[in-house]
Formats: structure tokens, C-alpha cells, sequence
């Protein structure tokens, strides 16, 4: 299912993030998943692929996503046009994947600015001792929750993330938590093997996501993990053969 939604707004918090506000009688039927980390497709004018954007809010109608803007991209360059706010776009129904386990203690989010707004909203819905680790080119000052015990690192460059190496040198807590991850997709599969391999973590114990693809032409997630997710379970597949293949969507 799809909604056609009128720009109500748009807001730059920062040089690398802008604020869409999306609204009209065309999301009347549009419901919020409830998963802290939801995600919709957006279509914007003139094109027909949608890329993937998650859902920072959603209420009283107004449907609130923060965009990461570059020099090139089908959603970046739009969002950056004078004459953005008016015009008409396209979301799909959203869906989430962040599953907190029972018996869960602490919460470990980790990202870049691609997954900022997850990790703000997670902070602000997850009740638990949260550490965030963000990768970003310049500090966000009162995105993330008040209180929220943060370390901010300098990004490598655009283009460019060493989060597989800041999730090695972790010191974890004790007992059973969450990790949740999200970033580029290189990066992404490093981590997963980590925890896969080296810390032996069960499925149910981390969602690590790639949301976008390295290089010299940088591209944001075009591919939706939950058919992926869910025809691999059904078919029997490991977790590890599921991202796998996940990973081989995103490439092609």
C-alpha cells in the first residue's frame, strides 16, 4: 500500500540533515508500525524508485522524516529545491525491525548520521541504560535525548565510515541487552561476522542494518530487508546466509 503525501515543511538542522514535514488527506489511512526504528519508502517528484527513510515521527496526521543530504542523489537533490514545500510525494506502509528481547538490560545503539534518527527516536521510546556511539561530521547538539550517554565520533570522511573498528574495541556490559546498528553496508557486514563469529551472539541479541553503500558513487538504501528477512526464514535459511543475501541485493 502507498500514500500520496503533500511537504508541509522543510527545516535544516544541519549542513548534512534537513527535516521533511509530511502531511494532507492522503495519509489518512497511514498507521505507525510502533517499531521504534521504522522505515517507509519515499518517491519523490520525477522519479519512480523510492529509497528507504526512517520515520523519526508520526503524529496528528504529520508524518516527519530527516533526510542526510549530499552533492548527488534521487532524494537529496530534490529535498534541497526552493520550491520543495508544496509538492507531492509518495510513501509506502511502514515497517520496522527492532526487537527487543525479554529479560534485556542495557542498550547499545551504534550508527552514523544515516542512522541518526532511529537512534533518537529509539532513545526517546526504549527505556534502559543506552549508549550511543555516533559517526558523524559534525555534532548534533539536542537531537538525541537529554541525558543520553553519547561519544561522538569524527567521520572518516564522506563516503567513508571505520565503525567495524569502534564495535571491536567495545567494552561490553553485563548480562543480556541489544545491540542495534546501522550504517554503511561494508561496515555492516564486518559487524555482523564479529558478532556472529567472534562474540557468538543468538539473532535475538542485535539488528544490524546497511543503510547505504560506500564508494565513489555513494547510494542510500534502495532495498526493503523484510521480504528478504522473511523469505530466507522460510526457506530455512541461517542468519548469516539471510544477510548474505541481503548484502547481494544491495550490491546489484
Amino acid at each position: 500500500m502507498t500514500f500520496e503525501a503533500e511537504v508541509l515543511g522543510r527545516e535544516r538542522i544541519t549542513d548534512h540533515l534537513l527535516r521533511l514535514r509530511l502531511g494532507g488527506e492522503g495519509l489518512s489511512g497511514f498507521a505507525s508500525t510502533g517499531v521504534p526504528d521504522e522505515w517507509v519508502g519515499l518517491v519523490v517528484p520525477g522519479q519512480f524508485q523510492s529509497r528507504y527513510y526512517t520515520v523519526r515521527s508520526f503524529a496528528g496526521g504529520e508524518l516527519v522524516l530527516d533526510v542526510v543530504v549530499h552533492d548527488v542523489g534521487l532524494v537529496t537533490e530534490w529535498a534541497q529545491l526552493p520550491d520543495v514545500v508544496g509538492q507531492r510525494v509518495v510513501v509506502t506502509e511502514p515497517k520496522g525491525s527492532f526487537t527487543l528481547p525479554d529479560g534485556a538490560r542495557w542498550l547499545m545503539l551504534v550508527g552514523d548520521l544515516t542512522a541518526m534518527p532511529a537512534m533518537a527516536r529509539i532513545s526517546e521510546e526504549v527505556d534502559l541504560p543506552t549508549r550511543v556511539w555516533a559517526e558523524v561530521p559534525e555534532r548534533v547538539p539536542g537531537y538525541l535525548p537529554d541525558g543520553s550517554d553519547v561519544t561522538w565520533l569524527a567521520q572518516p570522511g564522506d563516503g567513508e565510515s571505520s565503525l567495524a573498528e569502534v564495535v571491536g574495541d567495545l567494552v561490553w556490559p553485563e548480562g543480556e541487552g541489544y545491540f542495534w546498528m546501522a550504517g554503511e553496508s561494508a561496515q555492516m557486514r564486518a559487524i555482523r561476522k564479529h558478532l556472529m563469529r567472534e562474540r557468538r551472539l543468538p539473532s535475538t541479541a542485535y539488528d544490524v542494518m546497511g543503510y547505504w553503500r560506500g564508494g565513489a558513487q555513494r547510494q542510500p538504501r534502495a532495498v526493503d530487508p523484510g521480504p528478504i528477512w522473511r523469505a530466507g526464514k522460510a526457506a530455512g535459511k541461517s542468519d548469516e546466509e539471510i544477510w548474505a543475501d541481503y548484502d547481494a541485493a544491495r550490491e546489484q
